[in-house]
């Protein structure tokens, strides 16, 4: 493993365990046996891993969507094991919700990335909620405002739910993926088909 990339795993474990505030390049230092000098010239400052972190983490919601938008037919399940594989990554990266305004205020260049992802996802999850409409899960006829702020929704919950499970249920990881999984899933059931919905309740609501 190259030292660069250990340097970002050593990072990414303390800012979850310890907090963004609490740790520092010295910190992430000691913890690998190196040199600040050492680390210092892969990583100058505390912000520059959190830029490459985030980096890593929106690859891997891409790749995730893209492995989305190219199954053909769209389901229920593709839909729960979507969410349940996006939180699960989110959650990889927590401290970055833990402490999202902050970071945001702090770094412009994460800023101006998550204002140009806002725009970008909104078309791609459009363009996917026509797919569940062609595969007869969701209605036919949903008004584009309530497509539009279903959008804006996805956003709202994917990026709280990690900030408001550490001030209220305090869930472990696996337990929190399942229940605020199924929460975000629940967005959806208005606007799914009648036969979808009885589907829904036996699968989504009973057993999970």
């Amino acid at each position: 493993m190259k030292t660069k990339e250990k340097i970002l795993i050593t990072a990414l474990r303390l800012f979850n365990d310890k907090g963004y505030h609490a740790v520092t390049t010295r910190h992430i230092a000691t913890e690998l046996s190196m040199s600040p000098g050492n680390l210092h010239y892969h990583f100058k400052h505390s912000e520059d891993l959190v830029k490459h972190l985030f980096n890593d983490l929106k690859v891997k919601m891409d790749h995730l969507l893209e492995n989305l938008k190219n199954i053909e037919y769209k389901d229920l399940e593709t839909l729960y094991h979507y969410i349940i594989s996006t939180f699960e990554i989110l959650y990889s990266y927590r401290f970055i919700f833990l402490n999202f305004v902050d970071i945001l205020r702090q770094i412009p260049e994460i800023e101006s990335q998550y204002k140009n992802l806002n725009i970008s996802r909104k078309e791609e999850f459009q363009s996917i909620f026509s797919d569940f409409q062609k595969n007869k899960i969701f209605k036919e006829n949903i008004p584009i405002f309530i497509l539009d702020s279903l959008v804006t929704q996805i956003f709202i919950i994917g990026d709280n739910w990690i900030a408001y499970n550490s001030l209220t249920l305090k869930l472990n990881k696996e337990k929190a993926l399942q229940q605020y999984s199924v929460i975000f899933l629940n967005l959806f059931y208005p606007w799914l088909n009648d036969d979808q919905k009885k589907i829904y309740e036996l699968k989504y609501i009973t057993e999970k």
